[in-house]
């Protein structure tokens, strides 16, 4: 149940992330289909994962964490996230070259 990546503007892009968490550390497994499979080291609880998904993201993509921001799924391992000041190009150049 992929979600379509879909600009809202050229300076926004959103992605559709898997989130495994409990993992020995952060990584960018790849893309299945549309969907960004990541690993976070963090667990399941009180946010803590999403958390660390924001703040791993950000170093991937060089941007602050303000810019990072989940839409859709928040108690899910299926999210989508959206990245401001970046256009979905760079962003998947960015997240590729990991």
């Amino acid at each position: 149940m992929a979600v379509i990546s879909m600009p809202v503007s050229r300076n926004e892009a959103k992605i559709a992330v898997r989130v495994y968490p409990n993992a020995a550390r952060n990584e960018v497994v790849g893309f299945v289909g549309e969907l960004l499979q990541v690993r976070v080291s963090a667990p399941p609880v009180k946010g803590k994962a999403n958390e660390e998904l924001i703040t791993f993201l950000s170093k991937v993509l060089v941007v602050s964490k303000g810019r990072i921001g989940i839409i859709k799924g928040h108690t899910a391992r299926n999210k989508v996230i959206a990245i401001d000041g970046l256009s979905q190009e760079d962003t998947m150049k960015r997240l590729l070259s990991c």
